[in-house]
């Protein structure tokens, strides 16, 4: 597990590929909206597409401003709220 991106507004934790475990076959990503206690884990396919995204964005080098408004396309699917372990 890696802090990948860390702003006052997102957070995102990637995780390794497990080929032991199905839902990390591809790795996995944990976004998390701050202000809003709310977060999303992708896996799978999505994961995949998820870290295409970034590798294109990051190859604009983007600012803070356009990192975030990248994942702020994720909103929308962060139905479930923080907990902190």
């Amino acid at each position: 597990m890696n802090l990948i991106y860390n702003s006052e507004q997102y957070s995102v934790v990637e995780f390794g590929v497990d080929d032991d475990m199905d839902a990390l076959r591809f790795g996995g990503y944990e976004i998390m909206d701050k202000p809003a206690k709310r977060e999303i884990f992708i896996a799978g396919p999505m994961a995949e597409l998820f870290r295409q995204n970034v590798r294109e964005l990051i190859a604009s080098e983007p600012t803070q401003e356009e990192i975030d408004d990248f994942l702020g396309s994720y909103d929308m699917m962060m139905n479930h709220p923080t907990t902190y372990h």
